[in-house]
């Protein structure tokens, strides 16, 4: 059974398995294409914040957690890289292709609202794992710290991937210019990103400040990473594995639904 509408093909029942894996090519090409800004630039940012902590604070910093400050640091950074990079894989998609008028040719094929969402989703999660496994294996070379936890850190990786990008497929959906993006990444995710415990334990932080921190997705993604990488963290890792999914399965119903309703995809 099928059905047409405005925004292609419904099918029930059955996958355009071959419309679902050139989307996902696709998504995945617009970063390989350009590597030297996708993957090897946020790298050397990554690089250079750490070079910049063990300059500034040196080697008399007091450990964090047991841990020397910059083994704590290197997977909060890690992960703040990687989920930034995910928001900017599918925001940028997006609201590109809706400001030069390509966003009709993503939604005329006959693909439905959850292979739509899925193929961005898989650009975003890809570009996350790309960024990821460098940077593990960078912290294990440089840093000298191992992988306590291997599956708890790819799927915090993962889980952090999704989230950030279906936040980046809904910002790119419900902005309409690049200066509303703009505004999006400045006052909100960037905020959010510095107020996760990249830098610094929750505990050391005021204690009306903790539960504001705690109710933040993104502390439950740099903390998860932290303890797949250290084996140390702030929160029940199990408890932040849920919080990280449960968000990114949230954020990509509602872009489901946006898909499903054309909610700001019209020309």
């Amino acid at each position: 059974m099928a059905t047409t509408g405005e925004f292609g093909t419904r099918r029930f029942g059955r996958v355009n398995w071959l419309g679902l894996w050139t989307l996902i090519k696709r998504e995945n090409l617009r970063y390989l294409n350009i590597w030297q800004q996708t993957i090897t630039a946020p790298l050397v940012t990554a690089g250079l914040f750490l070079l910049v902590f063990s300059v500034a604070v040196g080697p008399d910093r007091a450990p964090v957690m047991g841990r020397p400050f910059l083994e704590f640091l290197a997977p909060g950074l890690m992960m703040m890289t990687i989920i930034q990079n995910a928001f900017a894989n599918t925001s940028s998609s997006m609201i590109s292709s809706k400001v030069t008028g390509s966003i009709v040719d993503t939604l005329m094929p006959p693909l439905s609202p959850l292979e739509l969402t899925i193929g961005f989703l898989c650009g975003g999660a890809g570009r996350a794992l790309c960024i990821g496994t460098v940077l593990v294996l960078g912290m294990v070379v440089v840093v000298g710290t191992g992988i306590a936890h291997p599956l708890w850190t790819l799927g915090f990786v993962l889980g952090g991937g999704m989230f950030m990008g279906a936040l980046g497929m809904l910002g790119g959906i419900y902005a309409q210019k690049f200066d509303q993006m703009s505004a999006i990444t400045n006052f909100l995710i960037t905020p959010l990103a510095f107020l996760s415990g990249t830098f610094y334990s929750v505990t050391a932080l005021p204690d009306v400040l903790q539960p504001i921190v705690r109710v933040n997705p993104m502390f439950y993604m740099i903390d998860g990473g932290r303890y797949g990488m250290l084996g140390v963290s702030d929160s029940n890792p199990a408890v932040a594995m849920v919080v990280v999914w449960g968000a990114a399965l949230a954020v990509a119903a509602v872009v489901w639904w946006c898909f499903r309703k054309g909610y700001r995809l019209r020309p």
